[in-house]
């Protein structure tokens, strides 16, 4: 496309392309925004080097050299990092020449559609915690990169803390974690027996009383009452990690305060989701460690965002496919909310038009300016700012705007003045 766009004129034309989803997957009730910040770095980043035009033989020299040059000198707009979405809201709006526009599309949709669909997928999970903590432990569970990027998400939507060391470093995410069986399993006698007590006091003697115990190795019971021995009531928790978690959590919630452990608290984990999680509300769990669920979308991996051309030369294009078709033009959105702060809907009107007329309600502008010829506006909110603003979010939507069940989107889009 760029090739031939370059030889016949068209790569010059100012042209604004859009990212939105038509549907939210699994009939979800909401959609959450995530990794903006990511694609705004990217975007700015974005360059060929030498060696990777070597590999680009099937391009023709002018092709190459535009690539050689390459840097995106246009405009983005859209929500805010931690806002909520919904069929075809106006994500994010690039403005730019054609052909700057559209190399772009494999590297913003890769990046909103996972980072999205995972902190979909845990905003639904932190609504299903109710308050408690929880863990993203899910590195182990997809590509070496993508944990770094799940954490994130994840955090962003609410989660307390994560145990991929590179997600702390890099984002400043509180780093958490428990052992694993094979610490305990690494500990025997000299006839091989198990010393599950060896494991605990090592585990005890080097990190505290504060620690976490994991007690499901061999028989729960006596992995509590072991537990308790070595490091006493003052124990920080112990973890289960298999077995029916809700008869389990009760029975050692009742050893522990039998044996004066009050405080200490219990950690579960073992492909929890938000089903699982909520399912677990009325039990007495402190702490939730979430894994592949978590950094898989819990069944929506993606977050079926699109990237298309909706403008050209400030003339509106859209396509027409059965299933596919959508509004042209450019577009920005406010979400209306009565006087309560519960939202109403979104209306989305055209780029360059003022807000519509929408009688006693409250609105808020979701479109925002966050590039402007090619840099990264100064002053756009950090990840603790973008993670505050999702929560306070949370709290506008419809009381069943919040259900696990499948429905109808929690609010409508609206297009006024095409």
């Amino acid at each position: 496309m760029l090739q031939a766009s370059l030889a016949d004129g068209t790569a010059h034309r100012p042209c604004t392309f859009e990212v939105f989803a038509r549907r939210l997957p699994n009939e979800r009730r909401y959609g959450v925004v995530a990794g903006t910040a990511r694609v705004l770095r990217a975007v700015q980043d974005f360059v060929f080097t030498e060696e990777q035009l070597a590999n680009l033989s099937f391009l023709d020299d002018t092709t190459l050299d535009y690539l050689r040059n390459y840097h995106f000198s246009g405009h983005i707009d859209g929500y805010r990092e931690g806002d909520l979405y919904f069929p075809h809201s106006p994500i994010l709006t690039v403005r730019g020449t054609f052909a700057e526009c559209v190399v772009l599309e494999t590297v913003i949709l890769s990046i909103m559609n996972s980072d999205s669909a995972i902190a979909s997928a845990a905003a639904r999970m932190v609504t299903a915690a109710d308050g408690r903590t929880l863990i993203e432990m899910g590195s182990r569970r997809t590509h070496e990169y993508a944990a770094v990027s799940a954490s994130r998400a994840a955090y962003l939507a609410g989660f307390d803390a994560t145990s991929n060391l590179e997600a702390a470093h890099r984002y400043g995410i509180p780093a958490a974690g428990t052992a694993a069986h094979a610490w305990t399993l690494v500990h025997v006698n000299e006839d091989g027996t198990p010393n599950e007590e060896a494991a605990f006091r090592a585990q005890v003697e080097s990190l505290g009383v504060s620690t976490t115990l994991l007690v499901d190795t061999y028989d729960i019971t006596k992995g509590v009452e072991t537990a308790i021995k070595v490091a006493g009531p003052e124990l920080g928790g112990v973890r289960i990690d298999s077995g029916d978690l809700g008869v389990l959590t009760r029975q050692v919630r009742k050893q522990l305060d039998d044996l004066g452990a009050h405080n200490t608290k219990i950690v579960v984990s073992s492909d929890l989701d938000e089903f699982a999680i909520a399912g677990l509300r009325g039990d007495p769990v402190d702490v939730f460690g979430v894994g592949t669920s978590l950094v898989t979308g819990s069944g929506a991996p993606t977050a079926g965002m699109v990237y298309k051309l909706v403008e050209v030369e400030g003339r509106p294009v859209a396509k027409r496919s059965r299933n596919k078709a959508s509004y042209g033009g450019a577009k920005r959105a406010v979400r209306t909310s009565r006087n309560t702060g519960t939202a109403v809907e979104e209306v989305v009107y055209p780029f360059a038009n003022d807000i519509p007329t929408i009688g006693t309600l409250t609105s808020t502008e979701l479109t925002v300016p966050l590039m402007r010829n090619g840099s990264v506006l100064e002053g756009l909110p950090s990840l603790q700012e973008s993670r505050e603003y999702l929560a306070a979010q949370l709290v506008t939507l419809p009381w069943e705007g919040l259900a696990l069940s499948r429905d109808e989107p929690a609010l409508a889009t609206r297009f006024v003045g095409f």
